[in-house]
């Protein structure tokens, strides 16, 4: 009897314990499963710098290429810049509603997208720098690569956009993840524009000084370079590119792994109409849209004139490469400055403060006399700008996507939406700019191939790139001014929606731990 007594309080304390021991194996791997190593993240970064490498050398070089190298007329230029921007516009809300109604695979929902892409838009990018033996179908030529290879990497881009909610479902991770990926998306964009101008730059068929002060003779070929040197080392500088794509592709690959189970399931698909409509009926992401829409448009015209504003209206020829260099590395190195001021002042002031920086310098390089030192140093002071434009809509948008899902938990999985249709609204309004300003080009006299330009031309690079995007950027401040997240708004959400992904986190664990507790019975 003493035996059998004292065997009853052992066996029950044995029963008590297991079902304990039990949780905690069933919890601990989903906490460490959210936890991103340094690896992780940086494979993820890796994953954004071909979309900015490819961007930023055809953002300063297509424009110039196109006139000078494939020696297009402008107005043909102009229809292949603004349709290959609508198109690549186009694009994006679609690529991103089927990739919203994709179905899970062995490699995820959103890596089919990247991986099979990749070698397509490798392939139509390397083509859009190559000039073919051919003057009849040129123009379609350029038209139908460029558009095939903005098809291609958008069915790259908008899925690794989408990709930062679906590699964890811890908030700071998600916000770290995207610091990583904002700096190696600015080094990419560096990378770019140092290949692209670097190559090319070495072998212009021009000279680099005119003889005469009105540059009269500046038709002279004094640098032995010819059109076929300048073909060919554009070719070279996309091949180099091209193998940079593949391998960073290859990095996210194999480094990032998505996560299917973040303890929420999926809503019902939306149609097309039915996605649209629940974007712009959710005020704070159109405000930010039609704000950022504004200051983007502006730095676009400012990126996609640049080139030639350097070339012609300062007279800087062998020295226009390194400039935008120079405003490149300007960005990447302030990138960390103003992630800082935006986590100590909020993110709506330091959108202010970064934008509106570059107003200034903007007047200052169009109003005083043509000077290497003062275009390096406003150069310098203008990536700055460049760095806080860059940075804030990235920084931003998530906020919008997580106010949605607090306002609308019921649905989810439309993540993808929010990345497609803004990049749409983008792009499309790149196009329309860099149509019409290549456009003007023409009426204001533009020569082909010609390494002068009339004074016409001048006047209307420095429009260009001065007054228009001054007044975008102001429209945009102010539509950006009535954006409702404030820093009070978003830690609130973001408690809230941990809260939510707690509560059904653990609502699934007790699910789960039930049903253990079932079988064993």
């Amino acid at each position: 009897m003493a035996r059998g007594e004292g065997a009853e309080p052992y066996a029950a304390t044995l029963l008590t314990v297991k079902p304990v021991n039990v949780e905690i194996k069933t919890v601990k791997p989903k906490e460490r499963r959210n936890r991103l190593s340094v690896w992780n993240k940086l494979f993820y970064a890796f994953g954004g710098a071909p979309y900015q490498i490819t961007g930023s050398a055809l953002g300063f070089f297509l424009q110039i290429y196109l006139l000078d190298v494939a020696q297009l007329d402008p107005s043909y230029a102009s229809l292949i810049l603004f349709v290959g921007r609508a198109w690549d516009a186009v694009t994006d809300p679609t690529v991103g509603f089927l990739v919203s109604r994709s179905k899970w695979t062995r490699i995820g929902r959103m890596m089919p997208w990247i991986l099979f892409s990749t070698p397509f838009a490798v392939l139509t990018y390397f083509l859009i720098w190559y000039v073919p033996p051919f003057e009849e179908g040129k123009v379609l030529w350029y038209l139908v690569f460029y558009c095939l290879f903005q098809s291609m990497q958008t069915c790259f881009h908008v899925p690794y956009s989408a990709l930062t909610m679906f590699i964890t479902s811890d908030q700071k991770e998600r916000d770290s993840a995207t610091a990583y990926r904002m700096m190696v998306e600015v080094m990419g964009t560096v990378l770019g524009t140092a290949i692209q101008g670097q190559i090319v730059g070495g072998v212009s068929s021009c000279p680099t000084e005119p003889d005469t002060a009105d540059g009269s003779n500046a038709t002279t070929n004094t640098t032995g370079v010819s059109l076929e040197d300048t073909k060919r080392a554009y070719v070279v500088a996309s091949g180099v590119i091209c193998i940079i794509y593949i391998l960073c592709a290859a990095i996210l690959f194999y480094g990032v792994k998505e996560q299917k189970d973040n303890g929420r399931k999926e809503s019902d698909p939306l149609t097309f109409r039915q996605g649209l409509l629940v974007l712009v009926s959710h005020g704070p992401y159109v405000k930010l849209v039609v704000g950022f829409l504004f200051t983007s448009l502006a730095f676009m015209l400012l990126e996609g004139n640049f080139a030639l504003f350097i070339t012609y209206a300062l007279g800087h020829r062998k020295d226009f490469q390194n400039i935008l260099l120079v405003i490149m590395l300007s960005g990447t190195l302030t990138i960390p400055w103003w992630q800082w001021f935006l986590t100590q002042f909020g993110k709506k002031k330091a959108t202010y403060y970064g934008v509106s920086w570059a107003v200034p310098f903007m007047i200052l390089i169009v109003s005083i006399e043509s000077n290497l030192i003062l275009s390096y140093l406003v150069s310098v002071a203008a990536g700055v700008s460049v760095a806080a434009a860059f940075l804030m809509p990235w920084s931003m948008l998530p906020d919008v996507v997580d106010d949605f899902k607090v306002q609308n938990p019921k649905i989810h999985g439309h993540e993808a939406l929010f990345y497609s249709f803004y990049v749409f609204f983008i792009k499309f309004a790149s196009g329309l700019s860099l149509g019409i300003s290549t456009l003007s080009l023409k009426f204001a006299g533009y020569v082909t191939g010609d390494c002068s330009q009339p004074e016409a031309v001048s006047l209307t690079l420095k429009v260009l790139v001065s007054p228009v995007p001054i007044v975008l950027i102001i429209m945009g401040l102010l539509v950006l001014r009535t954006y409702p997240i404030d820093e009070e708004r978003r830690k609130r959400n973001r408690k809230l929606l941990q809260e939510m992904i707690d509560s059904e986190s653990e609502t699934s664990s007790e699910s789960e731990s039930s049903d253990l507790g079932s079988s064993r019975i």
